[in-house]
């Protein structure tokens, strides 16, 4: 199993993540389109020239999946039950086409479940970086995770 039970983490460490991806104008485009986020400053090249940024930014909503996607292998790929939910999500800078993003998660803290003796509750802050290790985006994430069986 490639994820961790909820006993395998400890409060306070962080899990840097070793796959990294760059981000293309295809999954930008694909990604806006199919959730119906048609804006301009997704899609539009000649409208985007001239805000501040001059070029199109990347679907925040696609660099929050793309951020939380990169840690799954280490963290929870086939030991969560769910997610419950996402806090303090943030983009402090923004993500263009050709960024390369890499992520790290820190464990905030745990909690046994009190209604699932067999489960516990995680919260990870996941930050997503750029090639130049700027923070792209943050987020807290409250996992319930499968204890490890008896």
């Amino acid at each position: 199993m490639a994820g961790r039970y909820y006993e395998g983490f400890t409060q306070g460490e962080v899990i840097r993540h070793d796959v990294r991806r760059t981000v293309t104008e295809t999954d930008n485009v694909l990604f806006s389109t199919l959730t119906m986020n048609t804006a301009a400053i997704h899609l539009d090249h000649d409208y985007s020239s001239k805000t501040e940024f001059g070029k199109p930014l990347v679907n925040s909503v696609f660099t929050l999946g793309l951020v939380v996607g990169l840690s799954i292998t280490d963290t929870t790929l086939g030991t969560t039950v769910g997610n419950l939910g996402w806090e303090d999500v943030r983009f402090p800078k923004p993500v263009f086409v050709g960024d390369t993003i890499h992520a790290e998660t820190e464990v905030v803290t745990l909690r046994e479940s009190k209604s699932r003796p067999t489960q516990g509750i995680v919260t990870f802050l996941h930050r997503g970086l750029n090639q130049r290790d700027e923070v792209v985006c943050e987020c807290r994430r409250l996992a319930l995770m499968m204890r490890r069986p008896e």
